[in-house]
């Protein structure tokens, strides 16, 4: 025969108690009525899930059954019951029948062992356990004591679940344990959890408040190195001391860079500062909060714009544009500056250093150049240690502050001109610039923290593949090839000769120069692949013309003729510096 199940959402019963029950909700209401009015027991038991009302697979298995001694109908429509429990039970084929549950139920059956010694002994070592934490969380053991003198072990047993306000399914295995001993074992194990959690919770609170002691003894020390400094007229330097520690906790530095940044800022303020080391602290500290920790340019990959962008300042190169625009298009997908490093190989003035400009402007980002020509110390990429004369970051870091953001296009212009001495390889520390396995922790020497590169795109440029295979491996190398005549002939007329316009103050409209007169200028007076030396020869020729019209550029046509009579001084001057005419007498 089913019986009527009541549930609960966190109350697990003991069987031989005498159970308060208040109800509002109007199925659980239902529940008793039918049960009282059928003269049935009924099954208390708990639910897995928190709504109301529950389903049939949300009911534990287990419960405890009891006889209704007493039924009290509220106004507001609530209800107060006593249920008297008899015995747990185990609960099968629960179906719901009028919005109440239903099922069929067995008794579990349990030995009363509850008057041998080790039985009660556990009891008391449970007592004595609680009794021990009661000072730290405030149990209630006069409560406990009543119930162990005048009540039977299962009131005990409920107590101390409702006591430790015990998780639901450890109070379920309590009720289904078969002897009183096994329900104090589990019991116990319960107790005993709770207090070594108490001992870990009491070690972090202890040092909480040792941490909040030094906090407050800091700051009564400070609160007196004020009064000190003001006495002293150094209320300036505290305050400077006080936004700069303000500017730290606001920065947006890792967490391993602020910590390295307030310890320095403590060693700053124990100094005065008008020491040496006092300056060196503060300068140290500027550097720390200038850097772009977290500043990216967060301008959109746009792929047509970089396309105009690339067409509208080079000519021609149409194959390295392509393989611009592919890494690119890569670096959209992705979100990341994903594959090889990209290496620009040619002939001076082909326009390899000005690419990279133009990369940066197509992507929307910073730009900075960083010349390697030359370089034989390492130190000019990772920094000096703070501790020498003059000690500043290295090239990378420092083009970085300037940028103000993480994100910046830096080219490494000549890589193939760097060198090696006594002070050690450059070589080796652009090798983990340039790794993307390891730049994401590159620490420069004066910072001595770690900072990620990986956002930074690193353009290379070389005259030559003169380049060691250690770096190679790092970069793609893209070769730029000399420029054709008509591609020489376009740049001109689409760069060169508004740029030696400008340079000389000339109007644009009122120069006049034809294609052959340019193809002139470049089978007589350049011989080279780029348009370097183009560029020169036109810019003489606009200042020749200045001179020999008073200073004015009046509308001119350049002709063949013209060009070799203007151009023709020019180049008389650049011969006698050769073979040593126009010494100064």
């Amino acid at each position: 025969m089913k019986e009527y199940i009541l549930p609960f959402r966190d109350l697990v019963v003991n069987p031989g108690l005498t159970v308060p029950i208040y109800i509002d909700n109007p199925l659980s209401v239902a529940c008793i009525e039918a049960a009282a009015n059928a003269g049935k027991q009924v099954v208390l038991t708990a639910q897995h899930s928190w709504g109301y009302p529950a389903e049939p697979a949300d009911i534990y298995k287990v419960g405890t059954i009891g006889e209704i001694a007493q039924v009290l109908r509220m106004p507001d429509g609530s209800l107060h019951a006593i249920v008297r429990t008899i015995s747990a039970v185990h609960i099968t084929d629960i179906s719901v029948e009028n919005g109440i549950f239903m099922g069929e139920v067995s008794p579990i059956n349990v030995l009363d062992d509850s008057e041998f010694d080790q039985t009660i002994a556990l009891r008391d070592k449970i007592a004595n356990n609680i009794q021990a934490m009661s000072s730290a969380r405030k149990f209630k053991m006069d409560k406990l004591r009543t119930v162990i003198q005048n009540y039977p072990l299962p009131a005990f047993v409920d107590a101390v679940v409702q006591m430790l306000d015990i998780d639901t399914d450890i109070a379920i295995n309590i009720l289904c344990a078969e002897t009183w001993r096994e329900k104090l074992i589990i019991l116990l194990e319960q107790v005993n959890l709770l207090a070594e959690t108490m001992k870990i919770e009491d070690s972090i609170n202890r040092r909480i408040n040792q941490q909040m002691e030094k906090g407050r003894r800091e700051a009564i020390l400070q609160e007196k190195m004020r009064a000190i400094q003001h006495e002293m007229g150094e209320v300036d330097e505290e305050m400077d001391a006080e936004n700069m520690r303000a500017r730290i906790e606001k920065s947006s530095m890792p967490a391993d860079a602020k910590d390295k940044a307030m310890s320095e800022w403590r060693r700053m303020r124990t100094l005065s500062p008008m020491s040496n080391e006092g300056g060196l602290l503060k300068a140290y500290l500027d550097e720390m909060l200038s850097m772009p920790w977290d500043k990216p340019d967060k301008q959109p990959i746009d792929l047509k714009t970089a396309r105009a962008v690339l067409d509208s300042e080079h000519s021609g190169m149409d194959a390295v544009k392509e393989r611009i625009l592919e890494h690119i298009a890569v670096m959209k997908k992705t979100g990341k500056n994903q594959g090889s490093i990209l290496c620009f190989v040619g002939a001076p003035g082909v326009g390899k250093t000005s690419l990279g400009k133009s990369i940066a402007a197509a992507l929307g980002r910073k730009y900075q150049r960083i010349s390697l020509g030359g370089i034989s110390d390492e130190a000019h990429f990772r920094g000096h240690r703070k501790t020498y004369i003059g000690a500043q970051t290295g090239r990378i870091m420092d083009a970085l502050k300037r940028c103000k953001a993480n994100n910046p296009v830096i080219v490494l212009d000549e890589i193939d001109k760097m060198g090696r001495d006594w002070r050690g390889d450059p070589e080796s520390a652009l090798l983990e610039i340039l790794d993307p396995e390891q730049n994401k922790n590159f620490r420069d020497h004066y910072l001595e923290v770690d900072f990620d590169l990986s956002n930074v795109l690193f353009i290379a440029t070389a005259n030559t593949l003169n380049i060691s295979n250690a770096l190679k491996d790092r970069m793609e190398i893209i070769e730029i090839p000399g420029y054709s005549m008509d591609e020489k002939v376009r740049i001109t007329r689409e760069h060169l000769i508004k740029r030696a316009a400008h340079d000389t103050g000339w109007a644009d409209q009122n120069i006049f120069i034809s294609d052959d007169a340019i193809r002139h200028i470049i089978q007589n007076y350049t011989s080279e692949e780029g348009v370097r030396e183009l560029q020169r020869e036109l810019t003489a020729m606009l200042r020749r013309a200045l001179l020999q019209n008073d200073g004015e550029d009046v509308p001119t046509d350049f002709t063949i003729a013209k060009i070799d009579d203007l151009l023709s001084v020019h180049k008389s001057v650049g011969l006698n510096k050769k073979i040593g005419f126009g010494v100064r007498l």
